[in-house]
Formats: structure tokens, sequence, C-alpha cells
């Protein structure tokens, strides 16, 4: 009998807030899934949260929920707590979560100045103060019209007005949050929590930048959170103890002057707790979302509300949550050196729902990983249910378990990128036998090379290649795939994920040999293009890396490019035609690493089709490293030395030694062309069929891999 380790002790220890237990540290933070009609919770939103309970999470809280539904919401699509009609769905949830083995916690909400559905209905959004004007908002012009029309068709045209609160509109939202908490206590939940962060209106109240008051709501922090505090003793007053309080508070706000500092957040916990919290949640929030918000509410540094939250939690003897792309490692460590209590983990239980068994196993490499794409949060920009790049099943959990099939086949994938690595391993895990084929000699084929530029792919890279592996299924690297070497193989089905097709610019110098396009740069960086035709310095840089296996690993090329700008294959001077995803990415990881970037796009937009969040903290990023960005720019010719390009209608150079060419990439796939005409079943997945890069890879393999 094999004793598996145990690796993380302190977060799958049991802990306590106020009267309920949980079987391990590990939250479920509220995630909206806009899965709810008018208010009441539906089956699809009980098995969304019921998947991560039974996956062994230790407590789930619920997206946004409505105190004063209608009134104060984001969305319709939220569950409401204003009426008792509300109970059933909650009971409903409890029921499920409680049966899973889990504990349910419900939070409890007034969105203040983004109650979105108060403009819509024509009442005026429930303010401490009229909201100052926003800031920069320069990011919007890298939002496609397309994003911009379905932002503005959800606003139906209508204007935000303002109401600042009354003492008598205090009062009523006191009670409504009392009264909220007492249909969840009904319902059979365990806790609420009560959202004092995010510019919703408590967390407007608290915060020094949106609440300009004069009377004993406003200026000092005592008076600021006053409102807080007189909710939180409401509810407890409600629900005794038969539900923890949870207050939700930002540890920091970001993006603005005068916006809520760690010792604020610190000092305003404890007082919190003086009223009755049980527990405190340290987020963090972006006074202006469309500049800041990668730091908050869903920050893109690992663990990056650590440090807040210590400093919160050296102020009150009540636990504390911290969220923040808290990976188990991270919560581990801040468990057990005494800085949190808890830690809540979104998008990666949204990616994974059995992480907490897996870990609990000892099965952390089995862990499917979130690659901070922000994917999932862009749809709620457009009120859409959430979608998860690497997890397909997000938002209908009926796609899981995979059906077995009754006839099993001999399936041939070939291209080991990630539509091909996936579909490979859903088809064996339904029982299939696969062979998967690539003319490289490593398995990842864009996934890999993009981890150069986006480290968090190299988790998926990781994740993929084990589980290929640990499913059976039988991987030929080097192996050029012809119509006449698969028919040989004798398949049942042939499944073509041999990606994009990349072509040169066609300009005048579109051909010379400094020219790369992503495969031929692909082929320096690892050693194993053709570079015969290339510079003396670009030739032995990349022999140099491929004979010495630093190639091999992503990270390695990452940190010695870092301090070496010519140990591999790149320049003082480059230019990057294309400022779409691969385009922008590019340009960031060259000049982070000394080069001086150009970057032209044809378009009026950069970094499409990134979601929107990434996209916005990317742009700002580059710019911050010098890259210089022309937008709705043409190239005109190319030279040995130089890119010459037009920008309304006036000529421009720049300076060259490598252009990189990141635009021109189409979907095409003639071997499967070839394969149907000889009568094979063939499918398509991913960049082959349509480019949608690594959410259409994943998503697209597992509709092939379930119908074959």
């Amino acid at each position: 009998m094999v004793i598996r380790q145990q690796t993380f002790p302190a977060l799958l220890s049991p802990g306590k807030i106020g009267p309920i237990a949980l079987a391990n540290r590990v939250v479920l933070p509220a995630m909206d899934m806009n899965l709810c009609e008018d208010g009441e919770i539906h089956q699809s939103d009980i098995d969304h949260f019921a998947a991560r309970a039974e996956g062994g999470t230790g407590m789930i809280i619920t997206g946004c929920c409505a105190v004063a539904y209608p009134a104060g919401c984001t969305s319709r699509k939220e569950p409401g707590l204003s009426e008792d009609r509300f109970i059933p769905g909650l009971k409903a949830l409890a029921d499920a979560v409680h049966e899973a083995g889990s504990k349910l916690c419900v939070q409890m909400v007034h969105h203040g100045k983004v109650a979105r559905i108060d403009t819509l209905d024509g009442r005026p959004q429930l303010v401490p103060s009229v909201p100052k004007p926003p800031g920069d908002m320069s990011a919007m012009i890298d939002c496609t019209p397309e994003e911009l029309g379905k932002m503005a068709a959800i606003q139906e045209g209508k204007r935000a007005t303002h109401r600042e609160a009354t003492r008598e509109d205090l009062a009523w939202l006191v009670r409504m949050f009392a009264e909220a908490a007492g249909r969840v206590k009904a319902a059979g939940g365990d806790a609420v929590e009560i959202h004092c962060a995010h510019n919703y209106v408590l967390g407007g109240f608290l915060s020094r930048y949106s609440n300009q008051r004069t009377d004993e709501y406003g200026g000092s922090l005592e008076n600021r959170a006053r409102l807080s505090c007189e909710v939180i003793r409401a509810v407890k007053e409600e629900v005794g103890d038969s539900l923890a309080v949870i207050v939700r508070l930002a540890g920091q706000e970001y993006g603005e002057s005068e916006g809520l500092t760690p010792d604020e957040a610190a000092r305003a916990a404890a007082l919190f707790e003086q009223a009755g919290a049980d527990a405190v949640h340290v987020t963090g929030t972006a006074l202006n979302a469309f500049a800041n918000f990668t730091d908050g509410p869903l920050p893109d540094k690992i663990g990056f509300y650590t440090a807040n939250a210590a400093v919160v939690k050296r102020a009150v003897s009540i636990p504390v949550i911290t969220v923040g792309r808290m990976l188990p490692e991270v919560g581990e460590r801040m468990i057990a050196e005494g800085h949190t209590d808890f830690v809540a983990m979104g998008r990666q239980l949204l990616a994974d729902p059995g992480l907490v068994d897996k870990l609990k196993a000892g099965l952390r490499e089995r862990v499917r990983p979130c690659i901070n794409c922000y994917v999932c949060v862009q749809e709620n920009f457009w009120d859409a249910t959430p979608l998860c790049a690497v997890n397909p099943a997000l938002g209908d959990e009926t796609l899981l378990p995979f059906p077995r099939t009754a006839a099993p086949k001999h399936v041939v994938v070939v291209g080991a990128g990630p539509g091909g690595m996936e579909t490979a391993r859903v088809a064996a895990e339904r029982g299939h036998r696969v062979t998967l084929l690539d003319k490289t000699d490593r398995l990842g084929g864009t996934l890999w090379f993009s981890t150069l530029t986006t480290p968090d792919n190299e988790r998926l890279l990781k994740w993929l290649t084990q589980e290929v592996r640990r499913a059976g299924v039988d991987v030929r690297l080097k192996t050029e795939a012809t119509a006449a070497t698969i028919k040989a193989l004798a398949p049942d089905a042939v499944v073509v994920a041999t990606g994009a097709v990349r072509g040169r610019p066609g300009v005048p110098g579109g051909d010379l040999p400094h020219v790369h396009t992503g495969d031929s740069l692909r082929g320096l960086m690892t050693g194993t293009g053709d570079v015969s035709d290339q510079p003396l310095f670009l030739r032995v840089a990349g022999r140099l890396g491929g004979l010495a296996g630093i190639t091999k690993s992503p990270a390695r090329i990452r940190g010695l490019s870092r301090r070496f700008l010519r140990f591999l294959p790149m320049s003082k001077y480059v230019v990057v035609i294309g400022g779409s995803l691969v385009g922008l990415e590019l340009a960031e990881f060259l000049a982070e690493r000394g080069s001086r970037v150009t970057l032209i796009e044809e378009g009026g937009q950069l970094g499409v089709p990134m979601a929107m969040p990434r996209r916005w903290t990317a742009v700002k990023h580059a710019g911050a490293l010098g890259v210089k960005i022309h937008r709705n720019a043409t190239v005109e010719r190319i030279t040995p030395g130089t890119v010459e390009f037009t920008v309304g209608g006036r000529s421009r150079i720049a300076p060259a030694r490598m252009v990189v060419v990141a635009s021109g990439v189409s979907a095409a796939a003639p071997l499967a062309d070839e394969l149907a005409r000889a009568g094979v079943e063939v499918h398509l997945v991913g960049d082959a069929d349509e480019v949608n890069y690594i959410e259409g890879a994943m998503h697209s393999a597992w509709k092939v891999a379930t119908a074959i």
C-alpha cells in the first residue's frame, strides 16, 4: 500500500469561522455566473456551486446577491434576497452544498454607483456622494466596436443619475441587509458575507475617495465605517449565532489618490470586529476598473493581496480570508506563517472544481491550472455567463463526466498543440485508443512558444503533457503526418489540429532573412529550425541554446534572455508587425529584455483577442517599457535595417535588425481536405478550423472528442 505524503497540511486542516466549522481552509469566493432568472436561483447555478463543493472546497460563497432586488442590482441575473419568493432557490442551493459536504455563505450586496438596473428602471443610484468623473479612460481605445456595442446594449442608451443617501435611505439600507440575512437563515445557509468593497455602496462610504460627506457618515475613518458597522450589528441581531457573519473589505484601493490604504483597512477591520463580524475577507478595489482592473478586484500577480491581508490580520483576533491569485502553495505558506486563516481561490476553482480533493490525494500536478487569461470575467462586462478557456464545463456542469464510448476507435490526432493534446486526452478518457503525432521534437506547438511571453501558459503545458501521458496516449514526436502515413496507421477517425497558417507580409522586403513569422522565430528560439540564411549572431545564439538543451525549458529561456540579450536570437532594434494577442505579448517580452521595439498595427485596437482586462494591462505595460506603438498603420517596405510604414498618410521609418510578423494568421488544414477526399473520417480542432487561440483550442477539442 502506498501512503501519499500530505503536501498541504495547513491549507487542508479544519477551521472555524464564528459558529461554523469548515473541513479545510479553501474557500470559493464570489464569482458572478449570471445564471439566475428574475432573481431566483435555478438548477444551473446550483450545479455550478455543487460541483465545487463536491470537489472538496471547504466553503462556497455565492456570487453577488441583491439585498433590495431589483433595486441596487447590477444584473437581473443575480440572486435576490429581498422577498420570500427567493427562499426556495436558496434552500435548494444550501441543500446541494450541504449534501456535497461543504458550507454555504451568501454574499449580500447593494451595488451603489454600479447598480446598472437602477439606471435601466429609472431610479437614481444610491451613493454616499456624487461620484467623481473617471480619470484615465484611455484603455477604451483598445475595445473593439463589437465589445463597445455589447457594453452599450446592456445600458439601453440610458445614463446613470445619482442620489446622495439620506438618513432615511441609510436606515432602509440597514434594514434590507438585516432582512436579507434573515432569509439566508430561513433557507438553511451557514454564513453571510457583507460586501464593503469594489465600489459598492458600503465600500463607497468607507472610501476617502468616494465619500465626500460632512455629516457623521463622512470624514474620519470611524465615520466612514459607521454605515458598515450599523449593517453588521443589525445582521448579528437578526441571525444571532446561527450564521457566521463575514465582511468583505478592500485591503487597498488602486488607481486614484485618496483611496483606502492598508492601514485604514486594518483599522476598519478592527471596527468591524467590534461590531460583531466573525471574519474579514481581504480583497482589493480598482477605483477605475478600466485603468486598474488587474490590480483589483482580480489581480494578475500571484498572491497580490497577501501583504495587505497580513496587515489586517495583525489588527484583529477574528479569522482573515485572503483572496487574489492564491495558488495552493501561496495559501499554505500564508496560513503556516500566521498571516491568514483561510484562502479564497476563485478563478482556480472555476478552472478545476476538484482542486481540494486532488490536493488531499497528493495529486497537485493533476490540478487543471487557471492561466490568468481573464476570459471568465470579461463576460460580465456585457452580462453574459462566464467562460473558462481551459474548462469548457464552466456554466454547464452536465458536460462532465465524459461519457464512455460503447464502440472504441483508433483515433489519430495530428498536431500536439493545446487543441491536439486536449483532444487526445479527452478521447482517451472516453475509452478510445489514441495516437498523437507531431513533426517537432516536443509537445505544445504554439502553446510551448507562448510560454516564453506568457509564463502562466507553462502551467497548462505541463498539465496537458502529464495528462496525455497518464491517459495512455501513444505520443509520436518527430513524425511527419501525410495522408499516406496516416492511412498506414489504419485509423477509424483522424483529428487535424495543426494550428493556423502564418504568412509573410506581401510588401517589398517581406522575404528578407531577418523577417520572421512565428514559426521561423520558434525554430530559432528552440534551435530546431533552418537558420542557414540567418545573420551569424542569430545562427550562433540559436544553435548554442539548442545544443546546450536550454531551449527545452521555457523558464530557462525567459531567465537567460533577461540577462543576456544576445544569448538567444533577439536584436537591439525590433519591429513587430501586428499588434494582436501574439504581437503585443511578444513586444512586451522583447522590450523587457532590452530590445527597442516598434509595434505596428494595421487596425485601431491592440491585444485582440485577449480578454479586455488583460489587454488593457498589457498595452499599458508595453507603453511603460518604451514600446513605440502605432495604430492604424500600414507597412510599405522592409529593408535590411528599417521598416517603412505610413500612419494617417504620413511616412514613418523604424530601425529594425529583426522584424517579426505577428499578423496574417489564418485557419487552413490542407491535410484534412486530402484525408476527406480519400474517404477518411476527419475532424478539425483549434486554429486549424478557426483562429481562437487557447480558448478555441480547448473548447473545440471537447466538442470533437466527445462526438467521436
